[in-house]
């Protein structure tokens, strides 16, 4: 398609009289001439020559020439498809075609750049296509930055690309396990609404009997969260267990109840019997007041 476009482009460029200076080097010419200098002794894998091509194509030629840029851009470069399309290029563009009839040139390119076929000239990139540019982009500045433009071999780029979705992915499945953990568990231990902080109490002593101390240490971690802010707070409140802690009088003193919740929780860590033990000391001290209240 590009070199259709190009094509007509040059056609109706070149319709008009020829004049004297017609021969004179234009920027589309001198980028065209460029590029080929600059790749006309490279080879793979060295890829600083197809970068700097890139550049003096794209600020040149603007769009025009999708097929050279794509060549450029591979990794390793295809260097003999590039130079044999940018030979194309310059000999087409140093012979221009003429045309006895400029109006009817001009009529026919407008014609077929009107076709559906090439909507896409006329559209501007997507915020996708953007993005996917800008993404490119600044990894290909990150492995200038690590490697430079020197020969030799160089680590493909989309090894980089994979490893950075390896770690998103990573992190969104730690994420979503930490948030099921504590969510699931959570409606586990409320299944029926609101529960006084009594209940929670209770259901501690169970589990911790049961030797489930992790379902133990959440449960009574759950009735302080309801001591402290109310029975609603664990089933519906928007606020983590810690911010419901800083409501205490003495939120340093809960620390030894909140670090073992939040390593089992959010960590994946177990609760041997004496960290267990101390976080129920600490719990204890809002038993009596929830005992009353029940």
């Amino acid at each position: 398609m590009g070199r259709v476009v190009l094509v007509l482009m040059l056609l109706v460029a070149t319709a008009l009289p020829a004049r004297a200076e017609g021969g004179a080097t234009t920027p589309y010419m001198a980028a065209v001439q460029r590029a080929y200098e600059l790749i006309q002794d490279a080879s793979p894998p060295d890829v600083g020559p197809a970068d700097e091509a890139v550049k003096v194509l794209t600020d040149g030629t603007g769009n025009s020439q999708p097929e050279i840029i794509a060549d450029l851009k591979a990794r390793p470069p295809l260097y003999e498809e590039a130079r044999a399309r940018l030979s194309a290029l310059r000999v087409s563009l140093q012979q221009p075609m003429q045309s006895a009839d400029p109006a009817l040139a001009r009529q026919r390119m407008h014609e077929v750049l009107s076709m559906s076929r090439y909507d896409a000239l006329h559209r501007p990139p997507s915020l996708i296509d953007r993005f996917t540019q800008w993404v490119e982009d600044r990894v290909s500045d990150l492995l200038a930055l690590l490697f430079g433009r020197a020969t030799g071999g160089q680590i493909p780029s989309w090894l980089f690309y994979a490893a950075g979705i390896a770690i998103v992915a990573a992190v969104v499945f730690v994420l979503v396990r930490a948030a099921r953990g504590r969510f699931g568990q959570t409606v586990t231990l409320a299944p029926s609404g609101p529960r006084a902080p009594a209940d929670f109490f209770a259901e501690a002593d169970r589990l911790a009997e049961a030797g489930d101390r992790v379902g133990a240490i959440r449960a009574l971690c759950a009735a302080v969260a309801a001591t402290l802010a109310g029975e609603r707070s664990w089933e519906g409140s928007p606020l983590t267990v810690r911010e419901i802690f800083q409501r205490a009088p003495d939120f340093a003193g809960l620390a030894q109840l909140l670090h073992p919740f939040e390593a089992a929780v959010y960590g994946g860590r177990d609760v041997d019997p004496e960290t267990y033990a101390r976080a129920a000391r600490i719990a204890a001290r809002f038993r009596a007041p929830a005992q009353a209240a029940a």
